[in-house]
């Protein structure tokens, strides 16, 4: 009798994973490619070009630096070489004061990874500082000497960067990605908000704020996504032409992360506010439907800074100033029926995150700040 719930379960779980999985392959296609003609290009250059036997770190180097974090790749190259050299520097500095053996192999790695940790905060400078401080202890050196390994990394790094300039992703597909999630999430937090309003919920409202902590995470890879997009649109010739439209977005985004900023701090004014029934029926209309409206212009927001094309692009942010410059033009407690003190302080907190995402849609703090009703 249980079976057969079991096996639904088996089944959905299979048909998600699959889902999952071949969406994640999809979107992989290219970075494979890239992963797969620099490892073995790098591979077959050292081998045939300069004339190293198994040259295994040139291929690992340059899968490494290719990779599919988001962390700049220039960095990743600098890490693999600069610390393939200097591991194997001071392997064979330690080597020489203290030998061959498992004692030593175990000082040398302990001191190889302290040090690394002193010089960078680079995992893989520090894996690869310590791994070949260790390779050193514990293997006999290739032919060529100790540092062929060396001449290998900065080969498979060279050829990293060969591929990023010769076969670009379009560097602005996953900031923007990024972005909409975030906005996504910002337009939820202050939905939330209008409910947690509406139904008087001090917990609905506590809920929102724990949503807008939790967008740190996206914040922190919006900026990675930014860093890894600048430097691909500075390296490769085809896409630098976007680097004006990426710095446009680095901008926004810093907006967006002052506002998300500022919603934590209105979520947690809120939280008190309904706790001692602060605000009048009319207040909580006129602020639920203050904060729908921004929420709406948020989303709008979310699709101009991920638009593919200029014109898009402009025809939503058009959209979204408008949005926000209505929002902003009511921000006044009179205008809301806010008459008590807790109620005043809650719409004061509220304009610096709509002046916030003005700034967003491209105006100066001066022309933003000038929808604001004088207090």
């Amino acid at each position: 009798m249980n079976r057969r719930p079991r096996l639904d379960r088996a089944r959905t779980f299979l048909r998600n994973r699959s889902r999952v999985g071949f969406r994640r392959s999809r979107t992989s296609l290219l970075p494979s490619v890239q992963i797969t003609v620099g490892a073995v290009g790098a591979y077959a250059f050292a081998e045939q070009v300069l004339g190293h036997e198994g040259p295994l770190f040139a291929a690992t180097s340059s899968l490494i630096a290719l990779g599919f974090s988001r962390d700049p790749r220039l960095r990743r190259v600098l890490e693999v070489g600069i610390g393939c050299t200097l591991g194997i520097a001071v392997g064979d500095l330690l080597l020489a004061l203290l030998g061959t053996g498992l004692w030593q192999a175990t000082v040398v790695l302990f001191v190889s990874v302290m040090l690394a940790r002193f010089l960078d905060s680079g995992n893989i400078f520090t894996t690869q500082f310590a791994l070949q401080s260790l390779l050193v202890v514990l293997l006999p050196a290739p032919e060529g000497g100790p540092f062929t390994r060396s001449v290998d990394a900065v080969v498979g790094g060279a050829f990293a960067l060969l591929v990023t300039m010769a076969m670009p992703r379009d560097p602005r597909r996953e900031p923007k990605g990024d972005v909409r999630k975030l906005l996504g999430e910002l337009s939820g937090v202050l939905r939330e908000n209008a409910l947690a309003l509406t139904a008087s919920d001090s917990t609905q409202a506590w809920h929102a704020l724990i949503r807008a902590r939790n967008c740190q995470p996206l914040m922190d890879s919006l900026n990675n996504s930014m860093r890894a997009a600048a430097e691909v649109a500075r390296l490769s010739p085809a896409y630098r032409r976007h680097r004006s439209e990426l710095g446009e977005l680095r901008g926004a985004a810093q907006y967006v992360d002052l506002a998300i900023r500022n919603g934590r701090v209105f979520s947690r004014r809120l939280t008190s506010v309904i706790n001692h029934a602060a605000l009048t029926d009319e207040a909580v209309e006129s602020l639920a439907h203050v904060l729908e409206d921004t929420a709406d212009a948020v989303d709008v927001l979310a699709l101009a800074l991920s638009a593919p094309t200029t014109s898009e692009r402009d025809q939503y942010l058009r959209r979204a100033r408008e949005d926000l410059a209505a929002v902003a033009t009511v921000l006044h407690p009179a205008g809301l029926n806010v008459t008590r003190l807790e109620g005043e302080s809650l719409v004061i907190l509220y304009r610096p995150l709509v002046v916030d995402l003005l700034e967003a849609t491209g105006l100066s703090h001066e022309e933003a700040a000038g929808y604001l009703p004088k207090l």
